[in-house]
């Protein structure tokens, strides 16, 4: 009688633990061979092996008017860390992610040229076609406030930035970021995309583009305050896809990708004249060619670049 008490209870409490949110656990693994450098850095390591293990266990409650979510994240290195905490009530939102928030926040790390999220937290609205969003970060009070209105075929928005005294998560200084207010708005008609935004900055940056969709096909011209124009195309067919770019009164760069999916096999080539000026690597070197299969949950890819670098991964996710 003890026994069937007991399994009754364990019933009970489950069903309860059940019915209170949902569960879901994701993650991924993979084995590497070579290095792929960050931005203006190089690979650390460029023969060597490497792997990577991600595991997510995730948990949500939506049973009143207020939802939450949160994220347990645990790798290779066995440290677990929390995730991103989403609350949220109707059109509200707050998001809580301890330097690892987006928003608008985003500096680069002048040891790697790339861009490192660094906000703490965003409050957001948006109901009826309008948006509201604010970030910050709460070791440097950067921030950045954003509204957006869209009805129809007309966007509009507008973001202040404040971002004089970022900070990595490390604690580095990263490049200190702009103090400025953007006006954007976008406009659809028919085949015609208009796009117009400028900024307060001292330089009084602007950018203004038309593209125009055709069939299989979309050309964009854009220009900006330094008077450099921008043509690029766009063509997709069957399984390949490819886009072409050339800058004028500037620095001329050339920009071209080509990709192709046949079944499990991708291949793919980018190229940009521009990161030729100085020594990029990894995905933004000035040229990048790549392939993959796919087989069952398993990925076998492979990539180089004009820097010497190639990187062999195998990897699944679940």
């Amino acid at each position: 009688m003890k026994k069937v008490l007991l399994t009754t209870t364990a019933v009970a409490l489950t069903a309860g633990m059940v019915s209170a949110g949902d569960m879901s656990m994701s993650g991924s693994i993979s084995l590497t061979y070579g290095g792929f450098g960050t931005g203006s850095a190089a690979a650390a390591a460029k023969e060597d092996f490497s792997s990577e293990a991600d595991l997510n266990i995730a948990a949500s409650s939506s049973t009143g008017s207020i939802s939450m979510s949160g994220t347990l994240e645990i790798d290779e290195d066995g440290s677990p860390s929390a995730g991103p905490v989403v609350v949220s009530s109707g059109a509200f939102s707050l998001t809580y992610d301890k330097n690892d928030v987006g928003g608008g926040l985003a500096e680069g790390n002048p040891a790697d040229g790339e861009d490192d999220n660094y906000g703490d937290y965003t409050i957001a609205y948006s109901a009826g076609g309008i948006g509201f969003s604010y970030t910050r970060d709460n070791e440097s009070d950067d921030n950045v406030t954003a509204v957006s209105y869209a009805s129809g075929a007309l966007s509009l928005s507008m973001t202040s930035k404040d971002e004089n005294g970022a900070k990595a998560s490390s604690g580095n200084v990263l490049d200190n970021g702009p103090v400025e207010t953007i006006i954007a708005a976008t406009y659809v008609t028919g085949p015609y995309t208009i796009s117009l935004s400028g900024n307060d900055a001292a330089t009084q940056e602007w950018d203004a583009s038309v593209a125009m969709a055709s069939g299989d096909t979309t050309v964009t011209v854009a220009a900006d305050e330094a008077e450099v124009m921008k043509v690029s195309i766009g063509y997709t067919a069957g399984n390949m896809a490819v886009t072409a770019s050339q800058e004028f009164n500037g620095d001329d760069e050339t920009e071209f990708t080509v990709s192709y999916t046949e079944g499990a096999l991708t291949f793919g080539a980018a190229y940009d004249s521009g990161q030729g000026t100085t020594a990029h690597y990894g995905d933004e070197a000035q040229l990048v060619v790549s392939a993959g299969y796919t087989d069952g949950d398993v990925t076998v890819a492979a990539k180089g670049n004009d820097q010497d670098e190639m990187e062999v991964s195998v990897s699944f996710a679940f």
